[in-house]
């Protein structure tokens, strides 16, 4: 299955922006300027005027669409589900910071790890690697012409 993508992603996305993207993300209705701000922006020191600029500058790349409200309130809202955008974030990492190569990310992902993993992450990491390994091959009887 391949990598969610969101359509005619920009250049770059700056830290700030990754951060204020997953809080919207994460939310389960749209946020407004005033959400973001009490639940992003005050725990980051951020003033609501640089928030209302990050949502602004996310939207105009195309991670976020706006909505206006019956009361006339702009909200925001990822275009993607949580887990496909940071699928997404990731696959845009790898390409552009590993130029496409896994093995920095795995390397790092084996060193670095150690401890760190919860059962179900751990659960959910043998489901992938068993979900990656090819199949093994049927065992032919006696007699079987080749295939």
């Amino acid at each position: 299955m391949p990598i969610p993508t969101l359509a005619a992603p920009p250049a770059t996305l700056g830290q700030q922006e990754t951060e204020l993207l997953r809080f919207v993300a994460a939310q389960v209705s749209p946020v407004s300027v005033g959400d973001a701000e009490s639940g992003f922006g005050d725990p980051s020191n951020l003033s609501r005027s640089t928030v209302k600029t990050v949502l602004e500058r996310l939207h105009r790349k195309g991670f976020l669409e706006r909505l206006r409200r019956a009361d006339g309130v702009f909200v925001y809202r990822s275009c993607l589900p949580e887990r496909e955008l940071m699928g997404s974030l990731v696959g845009r990492f790898v390409e552009r910071t590993l130029a496409g190569s896994l093995d920095p990310f795995l390397a790092y992902f084996a060193d670095n790890s150690s401890g760190r993993l919860s059962e179900a992450e751990l659960a959910e990491l043998q489901r992938l690697v068993q979900k990656l390994q090819p199949s093994a091959p049927s065992e032919k009887t006696e007699g079987e012409p080749p295939a």
